[in-house]
């Protein structure tokens, strides 16, 4: 402006305008000196009420803590976290603002705070920034990275981590002029004393601030859970443990509010006092003999310790014992069969009712060993009608009935040393087989005992033999065979051992083919 070819006169009124405009800003300069100094004062002021609020705050809940410890205990954890990284933090400002003020003579005089010497001394060295300067970029690092990572488990909390984050941002910075610069470089290289107080003490204002949402919004969390109905259920009370088909259900619905943090100190139950290990989280676990089958009840109290009294709480309620089911009823369709000749065993109940409440009849029916267990023999006729009443624990009755078809023994099959139908032999095994006769896929093992049957060698009269194996007569028919013959056992007799005056249907036929 005062150079160039530019005459005397001109230059030396360029001169005197660069001379007017820094008086202007010298006198501009000292009012903002000042107005940053005011505003660090309010700022100062405002952080002081905060840590206050804070400290309140952390009290309160540390009767909380002391009242209910299963419920407050996380938030305590939370906030001691919280609280550790602010003032920690908070404790590195503060001292680093005392070394900026120490440079000045009076540190409420602004207006002599107009040099950037001591950050720009300490923070820089030329282009590069000092160990010092790093410093203060990690503490700003360990506070926003271990608020953000207390918060991280709560979702509520996400506005706060973001929040976090912004303030406390340190990457680089784009300019007026579109360049990228350090972010230190950018908010205190070069500023006055006073400014970069302000900002020190706007951190601490930061952090201030911070701790108290998240403290504040902590246990507004917590009563917004507390309160929230998610935390009840709906609770069907039946008028009573069982009802009968025909009847109509009743009873009531109620809320019931769920409580993970609330613990008896005390439950009796039928005159016993429960374990501690039965008064668990927000529940207590009874577990104790049922008792015999019908109608018990369950009588006690809770107790609780509010303050210097015992709040008992009744506990009133009944249960039905039925019999333990042990295997599902399974049937076919018209397969109701029980067999002539053999005991059939059976299973008759009712349900709900116990066994010696329930009887049974019908003709060849009788009582077996054993919860439920009866044998019948039926006898003459196709079918078998079955009655079974129970009595009610109220002293009524109930019934039922069912009706099984009666069938015989299926034909045995006839073998020949335990092969059936048209087997392969050599002439001498044939000699020394034993004649028998089984029952193919039936359901009971029946000891089926031969009696006789015929021989018949082709060619040869047939020979009657009594037993199971070939006599002298038989085995001399055999001798007269030859290879490739089929030797025919037929007309075999058979009984059920033990159990001669049943009838069994003819054994069918085998035939042998002499191997040699």
């Amino acid at each position: 402006m005062a150079g160039g070819k530019l005459s005397a006169r001109q230059k030396m009124i360029n001169l005197m305008y660069l001379v007017f405009i820094a008086m202007l800003a010298l006198n501009m300069s000292k009012e903002v000196l000042s107005a940053f100094g005011l505003m660090n004062e309010k700022l100062t002021e405002s952080n002081e009420a905060t840590t206050l609020r804070n400290s309140a705050f952390m009290q309160g809940l540390a009767e909380k803590v002391a009242e209910q410890p299963a419920k407050y205990q996380p938030l305590m954890v939370q906030a001691d976290q919280i609280s550790t990284l602010s003032n920690n933090f908070n404790t590195y400002i503060q001292t680093l603002k005392g070394e900026m003020t120490a440079t000045v003579d009076d540190p409420r005089d602004y207006e002599i705070m107009d040099k950037g010497d001591y950050l720009d001394d300490n923070f820089f060295k030329g282009d590069k920034i000092k160990e010092e300067g790093q410093e203060f970029l990690n503490q700003i690092s360990t506070y926003r990275d271990g608020v953000v990572a207390v918060l991280a488990s709560n979702p509520d909390m996400a506005g706060i981590s973001a929040d976090v984050q912004k303030k406390f941002a340190t990457e680089a910075v784009t300019n007026r002029d579109g360049n990228k610069v350090d972010w230190l470089d950018y908010n205190y290289k070069g500023f006055p004393l006073v400014a970069s107080l302000t900002k020190m003490t706007q951190l601490q204002a930061d952090v201030k601030t911070t701790e108290s949402e998240v403290l504040s919004s902590m246990l507004a969390g917590k009563l917004k859970v507390e309160a929230s109905l998610t935390n009840f259920d709906a609770i069907v009370v039946p008028s009573k443990t069982a009802f009968f088909s025909g009847e109509n259900f009743t009873g009531t619905i109620i809320l019931g509010k769920k409580d993970n943090t609330l613990q008896a100190d005390k439950v009796i139950i039928n005159g016993k006092e429960l374990p501690a290990a039965s008064m668990q989280a927000g529940k207590t676990v009874l577990d104790f003999p049922a008792g015999a089958v019908g109608e018990r009840e369950i009588t006690g109290e809770f107790q609780f310790k509010e303050g210097d009294s015992i709040i008992s709480i009744p506990v009133k309620s009944s249960y039905a014992v039925v019999p333990k089911p042990n295997s599902a009823t399974i049937s076919a369709d018209k397969m109701n069969v029980v067999y002539r000749g053999v005991s059939n065993p059976m299973t008759i109940s009712f349900a709900g009712i116990s066994d010696n409440n329930v009887s049974a009849s019908a003709p060849g029916l009788s009582k077996g060993s054993g919860v439920g267990k009866y044998n019948i023999n039926p006898g003459t006729g196709r079918e078998i009608l079955i009655n079974v009443t129970g009595t009610l624990p109220d002293g009524s009755k109930v019934s039922d009935r069912a009706t099984f078809r009666i069938k015989d023994i299926p034909k045995p099959t006839g073998t020949i040393s335990g092969q059936d139908g048209i087997v392969k032999l050599p002439r001498n095994s044939v000699e020394i087989a034993t004649i028998g006769a089984m029952l193919d896929d039936f359901d009971f093992e029946l000891p089926i005992q031969v009696t006789s049957f015929k021989f018949k060698v082709p060619g040869q009269p047939s020979v009657d033999v009594n037993g199971t194996k070939l006599n002298s007569q038989a085995k001399n028919a055999l001798r007269k065979a030859k290879r490739g013959d089929n030797v025919q056992i037929f007309d075999i007799k058979a009984q059920i051992r033990g159990n001669s005056g049943y009838k069994l249907k003819g054994v069918s036929a085998v035939i042998v083919e002499i191997a040699n």
